[in-house]
């Protein structure tokens, strides 16, 4: 039951997630993120719009068109991109409900030739994997990810070589995915800490 200040109270309800919203958390969350450090003036990273081609519009009236049947123009290449501190960022965000791996499959084979294309043109390529049954939020480097996948035959990355490889993104009310800590400490050797706490 939840008590509200006027003294109703309701039944608390527990919604389920279906797996086509599966993600939309830790995107909501990267999201705040961004718009914190681009109202602070820190960076300004975006999530990619996906690109569709519109077949079929209907107008039940003339102000409100909707789109009823449409396809995607070409694989999406990664999640988000930006700059910060002058530098191109582009990174794929996936969140993962196996308690002991992350599946390969998860990243498609597009999105790993676009991150290594954006590392060898002098860019930040990373991803950002949550494991959401553990609450914790990686932030994995795609170089790191290319030589576990080079090194490997399995179809998935063990849990514990995200714990061992890979750093823990800080959490916070305001910047709940800080995930520009981790880029400070990995490629521009500072401290951790974003401008505005």
């Amino acid at each position: 039951m939840v008590n509200y200040p006027n003294g109703m109270k309701k039944k608390a309800t527990v919604q389920l997630r279906s797996t086509s919203n599966r993600g939309m958390d830790l995107e909501h969350e990267i999201n705040i993120t961004n718009q914190y450090y681009l109202d602070n003036d820190i960076a300004v990273i975006y999530k990619k719009p996906t690109p569709i081609t519109i077949v079929k519009v209907d107008y039940p009236k003339r102000s409100a068109a909707k789109i009823t049947e449409a396809y995607f123009q070409i694989p999406s290449t990664t999640d988000y991109n930006g700059i910060y501190e002058g530098k191109y960022v582009d990174f794929e965000a996936k969140e993962c409900s196996s308690r002991t791996s992350f599946p390969l499959k998860s990243i498609h084979a597009h999105q790993l030739r676009h991150l290594d294309a954006i590392i060898k043109n002098g860019g930040i390529g990373f991803l950002i994997i949550r494991f959401t049954l553990y609450n914790e939020t990686y932030f994995v480097k795609a170089m790191d990810l290319f030589a576990f996948i080079k090194a490997n035959t399995r179809k998935s990355i063990p849990y514990t070589w995200f714990k061992e490889n890979c750093d823990l993104i800080p959490v916070s009310y305001i910047k709940p995915v800080d995930y520009l800590q981790v880029v400070n400490r990995e490629y521009f050797k500072k401290g951790g800490e974003t401008s505005n706490g």
